[in-house]
């Protein structure tokens, strides 16, 4: 079953900034490939595994960083992925 929790940690507020986490226990990817994870077009998965243009996640970044905040993302295969969200 597909789980997907979403919240504050409170232990992260720092100067102001709030920082949000969204964790899912899906396929997760290899974090050897984290560079890719942002950028267009970027796949970290095939595309008969997993529908989707690679488009997403560059635009969420694109999103954040125009509020001046950041992302990054931690993620283990056949685990799952968190993905940490400062503003």
């Amino acid at each position: 079953m597909a789980v997907i929790e979403i919240g504050i940690n409170k232990e992260q507020i720092q100067n102001n900034n709030t920082t949000i986490f969204i964790k899912d226990n899906g396929v997760g990817f290899n974090m050897a490939y984290i560079d890719k994870l942002f950028g267009v077009f970027q796949r970290l998965h095939k595309e008969e595994e997993f529908e989707g243009t690679g488009i997403g996640l560059a635009n969420v970044q694109q999103i954040i960083k125009k509020h001046h905040g950041s992302i990054r993302a931690v993620s283990e295969e056949k685990v799952g992925s968190s993905f940490y969200i400062t503003l």
